[in-house]
């Protein structure tokens, strides 16, 4: 049975929460209004207060959230900074903006101007929003639990330099960038000094330089986004411990462009992924303990660059299918590790079918390594030149990288679901 004491502990804060409540208030902001401004309603608005804005174009920037709120947009209003400054600084904890239309911020090569900056504030949500050139269109500095989640971002850039990045963050940690469709940016989304955050299911294509881009971070996850059609599709740079997971890499095609880029990073994961018509689907220098494991290469220029500085990767239950070269690389010598592969070029057999190929295959061939330094002899890749290169290297198999071999191919394309 409960104690009266007890008892009336327990109403008491009971109605400490019923009050708290109450006092919450709601705004609603209408154009023809009496709150018609959204600039008011923040002046009027207390600790843990809603703002419901109501469909319409509301031309204000600079709106400056220094207290937890809560915005909400209902039917899709639009709020238009006319080629200006940002539309929501936001510099408080405890944040969601919700279901809004923002558009036209001003290109600045002074300001990183963005639709919606965070500064300094933990456990922000920005959810369901479109942005139409923004510039920037999300900027999150020095600021950690936070998620960006189910938005719309899509610029206008036409050249790098007058171009920002769609969501971009700058020094944070435990942060969550989950479903957006980004395009037409200069990077889709950018991490730096970024540690212990999730980047999940997102559609990243069209971007002038990077679907995603990596500097500085640490411990962090992308699974299950679509880098498609971008200059080149992910960087990770100077990093460590990244895991990349069941992610897409499609169709980044140009002079220099890739699927993902692995540049003085380590002890990370690559499994699961598909990269399907890149110019080259991995491209590694200065990679190390990297396991890269039941990934896709498909129809790729090159499917994998691993230079000779990168060391004790593990190249594992992949399958190489349709790619113009398998593996390319600047060195003599392999410090890493390829086994049980499946690749399409193999020309062996399994004559005590065990599903292995009988002798071991070698995936850099010498016309690789040719148009590696002569670009242009890729026009006599289907010449009669490049079957001759390919006996004489089946006869002379040192004019090639000794030790660069799958030892253990597979005869069949392995499941990687």
């Amino acid at each position: 049975m409960m104690k009266p004491g007890f008892f009336l502990l327990w109403l008491m804060a009971f109605f400490l929460v019923l009050t708290h409540e109450l006092e919450a208030g709601t705004f609603h902001v209408k154009k023809g209004s009496s709150l018609d401004t959204i600039q008011e309603a923040v002046a009027l608005a207390s600790a843990g207060d809603t703002i419901f804005i109501y469909e319409g174009t509301y031309l204000e920037n600079q709106l400056v959230i220094s207290i937890p709120l809560t915005l909400i947009g209902v039917n899709k209003p639009v709020i238009d900074s006319q080629g200006g400054d940002e539309i929501f600084i936001i510099r408080a904890d405890q944040v969601l903006i919700q279901g809004l239309t923002l558009q036209n911020i001003g290109i600045s090569h002074l300001k990183d101007r963005a639709a919606i900056r965070i500064v300094e504030a933990k456990n922000v949500t920005i959810d369901k929003n479109i942005l139409i050139n923004t510039f920037f269109g999300i900027y999150l500095q020095n600021s950690s639990q936070c998620r960006v989640q189910n938005n719309t971002i899509r610029g206008e850039a036409y050249d790098e330099v007058n171009a920002g990045n769609a969501i971009h963050i700058w020094k944070g940690s435990q942060m969550e960038v989950i479903n957006n469709h980004l395009s037409h940016h200069r990077d889709g989304i950018y991490f730096e000094f970024v540690d212990q955050s999730l980047i999940h299911s997102n559609i990243s294509q069209d971007n002038m330089r990077y679907g995603l881009h990596f500097m500085f971070s640490n411990y962090d996850t992308y699974e299950e986004n679509t880098f498609q059609r971008n200059g080149a599709g992910v960087a990770v740079m100077f990093s460590k411990h990244i895991k990349m997971v069941k992610n897409t890499f499609e169709e980044n095609w140009g002079g220099s462009s890739y699927g993902i880029l692995l540049k003085e990073i380590s002890d990370g994961l690559m499994a699961q992924n598909t990269f399907i018509r890149n110019t080259i689907g991995v491209y590694a220098e200065g990679a190390s303990r990297i396991k890269i494991e039941k990934n896709d290469f498909i129809n790729n220029g090159k499917a994998m660059d691993i230079k000779g500085n990168c060391i004790d990767n593990e190249i594992l239950a992949n399958n190489f299918i349709g790619n113009t070269f398998e593996v390319l690389t600047n060195s003599r010598s392999n410090l890493n590790h390829f086994e049980g592969n499946y690749w399409a070029q193999y020309k062996g057999y399994d004559l005590d079918k065990d599903g292995i190929g009988d002798f071991p295959h070698r995936p850099v061939n010498l016309f690789a390594l040719i148009t590696d330094k002569i670009p242009a002899a890729n026009m006599l890749l289907h010449s009669f030149l490049v079957n001759a290169l390919d006996m004489a290297e089946r006869m002379f198999p040192e004019i090639i990288p000794e030790h660069l071999s799958d030892e253990r191919p597979r005869i069949k394309p392995l499941a990687n679901d």
